[in-house]
């Protein structure tokens, strides 16, 4: 399979200088980053990538090298990436000036030297004296964080044919050409920014690197100014959006809306139809996990009105069933169970540390996916819930358990046992006993730094009780019907 990411007529604009590289100075800014990475020891890459030019070129300098990248927040935190550089042991980390004002990465961790380089900036290589005992699978080509800044991340890994595979499925169900012009709504260190980022270059079209987020007087002018024809959101995007009353109208060049990251209500996805139909647009609802590269499904927006409330039917390459409580599978219509995705953009596997990188493929191309839900008559999804400990936060996926621990652990004045739920866009955390204002902001405000989103994401509520099951253990289902 060919895995080149970068389509012939592609471009790349950075919106804060005007510069655009097509043809010849695409591939030549590629190639030079690529002949930098070469030269670095045996090895994975961490880059941390913000919304730049430059960052964006390391990611692909790095793919066109054939060497593993992972693709960091450049404002994660500097003990956690300190212990990630320990476990896994990588070949240098770029990107040290990613991040803006306060996201440094922290020191040099032993074993590595700075440099800096033309094509990439300053870096930390590793020297050869501290080499890791295992070198990444052949296949490996990417690999995302599992669970943004809180906890301990593994890592997911992602085979180039996976990254690939995805791309191109994406480009055939949005019909991508190279007519299209997508702006950077998304961190590209975020599955769902990765991926458009990745399926705009493989169709041949336009990626303008613009910072800022949708919010963002700066954005909204580089969509008119680059006449950018479509738009990515998590659905806190567009219920922000909706309240200040943003309509696609304003920006003419719009032709295609897209939504994935979480599940948006069903009278905003429906105001959106309508708002970017009566335009000659599109809007597009979308189910995806990092694991599979990261969307399984899209729903076909010219049955949005008749199947709200669905993420669609599998991608190109693609099927889904149900996988019931006595463990067999089936697509049989109504059954409600685990959802199972089969599809080549499935992940080979997680990485704990640098000799998991060497592991081949774990799965086989079969994802448990840990969302419940049901398949109706014509093999459209609708999702009913969720297996693991998971929430979402902006879009962002965060551990729920984690969570808790770092509210457990903190300095706040007395903070008795603690729960957390997800809440559509956000998370609510019960706190046992008489928990005032005060100190409740305290708890959202610890939250809302060590993750780098908006306090507005965490609900901190006290009750005096928090309910149990019959094992002892907190009954979590109790407290998600009281959100």
């Amino acid at each position: 399979m060919n895995t080149s990411l970068v389509a012939p007529g592609a471009r790349l604009v950075d919106a804060t200088t005007g510069d655009t590289l097509s043809g010849e100075s695409l591939a030549g800014a590629i190639g030079a980053v690529a002949g930098t990475v070469a030269g670095f020891p045996a090895g994975a890459v961490f880059a941390r990538t913000g919304l730049t030019v430059r960052a964006t070129l390391s990611y692909l300098g790095c793919w066109e090298a054939h060497r593993p990248v992972a693709l960091l927040d450049p404002a994660l935190n500097p003990q956690t990436l300190a212990d990630m550089v320990r476990r896994f042991t990588p070949a240098a980390i770029v990107g040290l000036d990613e991040g803006g004002a306060g996201a440094n990465p922290g020191e040099l961790p032993p074993g590595y030297e700075r440099r800096v380089f033309e094509s990439i900036g300053p870096a930390w290589v590793r020297r050869s004296d501290a080499a890791p005992t295992s070198q990444p699978h052949p296949d490996l080509g990417l690999m995302l964080a599992t669970s943004g800044s809180t906890g301990d991340p593994k890592l997911v890994r992602l085979s180039r044919a996976a990254i690939v595979s995805n791309a191109v499925a994406i480009g055939q169900v949005l019909h991508l050409d190279n007519n299209e012009v997508a702006p950077t709504s998304l961190p590209l260190f975020y599955s769902y920014g990765m991926s458009v980022l990745n399926s705009h270059l493989a169709a041949g079209a336009t990626v303008v690197v613009v910072d800022g987020g949708v919010l963002s007087r700066d954005f909204w002018a580089a969509v008119d100014r680059y006449q950018a024809t479509s738009l990515a959101g998590v659905p806190y995007n567009y219920e922000m959006l909706a309240k200040i009353r943003w309509s696609p109208a304003k920006h003419p060049s719009l032709r295609t809306l897209t939504q994935a990251g979480g599940r948006l209500r069903n009278e905003m996805i429906l105001a959106y139809h309508e708002k970017i139909q009566a335009l000659g647009g599109r809007f597009y609802v979308m189910w995806g996990q990092t694991e599979a590269g990261p969307r399984m499904s899209t729903l076909p927006a010219d049955r949005l009105p008749e199947h709200v409330g669905s993420p669609g039917c599998a991608v190109p390459g693609g099927s889904l069933s149900v996988r019931t409580e006595d463990g067999s599978e089936t697509q049989q219509a109504g059954v409600e169970g685990e959802i199972i995705y089969r599809g080549r953009n499935v992940m080979m596997g997680y990485a704990d540390n640098a000799a998991d990188l060497s592991r081949g493929d774990d799965l086989d191309g079969i994802l448990a996916t840990g969302d419940l839900g049901y398949l109706d008559e014509e093999g459209f999804l609708f999702l009913t819930g969720r297996l693991k400990r998971i929430g979402k936060v902006f879009g962002i996926r965060v551990n729920l358990d984690d969570i808790e621990k770092m509210i457990s652990r903190s300095a706040v004045d007395g903070v008795g046992p603690v729960a957390a739920v997800p809440s559509g866009d956000g998370v609510v955390v019960w706190c046992e006993g008489d928990l005032d204002a005060a100190r409740r902001a305290e708890i959202a405000k610890l939250l809302a730094e060590r993750m780098k989103v908006h306090r507005s994401g965490f609900d901190v509520r006290a009750i005096d009780v928090l309910p149990l099951l019959s094992n002892g253990k907190v009954d979590y289902k109790a407290l998600e019907a009281n959100t």
